[in-house]
């Protein structure tokens, strides 16, 4: 298995909710074809009218209520999730008759929310039969003149805001300067080399990327300073969350209920949990949050972080570095699993998240790298099977309260690991991933983002 090679800021990004498969994947699918169409030769250009897009897979199941068809028209209209607000997306006209228009060089391409096809809904009667695609999450935008496909691209939102397309090969980077692909590899390196997890990281990835150690130093506060702004906002905004369900905010109920148990034990864990459903339920409103390590998780890192910010404050340095253990992490787990809800369940999201999120917990207190590795094995081992069922297809229920338990759980994997004998721990984090991936291939694929079985089908 080749070494792991890639960036801290590929794991980590900030874009829109409510789902980096949904969102910030098609948004980036969507840029990419523009940008690749600025280069066509002018005569493929000449007789160009419209662009079409095809949805398949979970995003043609649950893409509406995940916001996928103005996700990719953002994309295609230039927009970069990065810089993408909320309320750029919020104010994108997709009623299904209105006509937006992109600019290729002299062309003024046309495109319709109406040429947005969510390929497996019924049309005259009938189901559309998928074709295979090698990843669930597929997308293919087309360019066109009045009926005939001139030009076009097979996409794959593969997790966590990632995307590839049909014949491409990955982007060159250096290598790393302490390769490993997996954690006995990673320990094996720390041990030969004398060198610290956190000087590991930073040394790899100003390797891979180029990027100076400040750079990164910089870029890791404003991943930080994104999810407290999550919270932050979650905690103060209140009434309903998009959508059918009706579903009212917690986050801020919790919090002011918090303020109230001032003496009691249970505090920190009410804080922690109202710190969870702050930063979900602004993912699920479609609002800047931090791919942690995906959209549909991106609420369980950053209540671990603002509990240790904001309850026990420890000082920004200690944060930073602890970000670095919750990536290696997350690098192993994407390496040897999946995070795409859509390909392994919610294991691979919630479940990759609380095993991040206990990384960065042991790392927070110094703790040595056997237990950092022990409390990520027991998060991850305790989501192992854990199916991705969104009701209606929206990122509400169970996945906003699923964050709270991600944190919880993340937070307890942390204190058994070490309050236990780190010898008698069997299970290392290495079989937890591979045992995810098994049961991620097993998986039905109701199970797997479609809203067609377990709770999305009961309610």
């Amino acid at each position: 298995m080749p070494p792991i090679a890639t960036s801290i800021f590929d794991l980590f990004k900030i874009g829109p909710g409510p789902s980096s498969s949904h969102t910030i994947g098609p948004m980036r699918a969507g840029n990419n074809f523009i940008r690749l169409l600025q280069n066509l030769p002018p005569a493929e250009l000449a007789s160009a009218r419209r662009l079409r897009v095809l949805l398949y897979g979970s995003l043609s199941d649950t893409g509406r209520g995940h916001g996928t068809d103005r996700a990719v028209l953002a994309g295609l209209l230039g927009h970069e999730p990065g810089n993408c607000s909320a309320q750029t997306l919020d104010s994108l006209d997709i009623d299904r008759g209105t006509q937006h228009t992109v600019a290729v060089r002299e062309r003024s391409l046309t495109i319709t929310p109406s040429d947005i096809i969510f390929t497996t809904e019924r049309r005259g009667g009938r189901r559309d039969r998928a074709p295979h695609f090698p990843y669930s999450n597929t997308l293919v935008i087309q360019l066109m003149d009045r009926t005939k496909v001139l030009f076009e691209r097979e996409y794959y939102s593969v997790g966590g805001g990632f995307i590839e397309w049909k014949g491409s090969t990955p982007e060159r980077r250096g290598r790393p300067r302490f390769p490993y692909s997996n954690t006995l590899q990673l320990q094996e390196q720390l041990r030969r080399h004398r060198v610290t997890l956190h000087a590991l990281m930073l040394a790899n990835e100003q390797a891979i990327t180029g990027v100076p150690p400040a750079q990164i130093q910089k870029q890791l506060d404003a991943i930080l300073d994104a999810m407290i702004a999550a919270v932050e906002r979650g905690m103060v905004t209140e009434g309903y969350l998009p959508g059918p369900i009706h579903l009212h905010r917690k986050g801020p109920l919790l919090f002011q209920r918090a303020q109230k148990m001032a003496h009691s034990p249970d505090r920190f864990l009410v804080d922690l949990c109202a710190y969870a459903l702050a930063a979900a339920e602004e993912n699920a409103a479609g609002h800047p949050v931090v791919t942690a390590p995906t959209c549909g998780s991106a609420g369980v890192i950053p209540a671990v972080l603002y509990l240790l910010h904001r309850n026990n404050k420890l000082p920004r340095a200690v944060l930073r570095d602890a970000l670095l253990a919750a990536a290696v992490v997350g690098f192993i787990i994407k390496h040897g699993a999946s995070l795409s809800g859509a390909e392994v369940g919610c294991q691979g999201e919630i479940g990759a998240a609380s095993a991040m999120a206990a990384a960065f917990i042991a790392d927070a207190h110094s703790q040595p790298f056997m237990i950092l590795e022990n409390a990520a094995e027991t998060a991850l081992e305790h989501h192992l099977g854990m199916t991705c069922d969104p009701v209606k297809g929206y990122v509400q229920i169970p996945c906003i309260e699923r964050n709270a338990m991600g944190a919880v759980k993340a937070y307890t994997a942390y204190l058994i690991a070490c309050a236990g004998i780190p010898e008698w721990h069997v299970v290392g984090l290495d079989k937890a991933v591979k045992a995810m991936a098994l049961t991620g291939r097993d998986m039905p694929s109701q199970y797997k983002e479609t809203s067609r079985g377990g709770l999305a089908r009961c309610c």
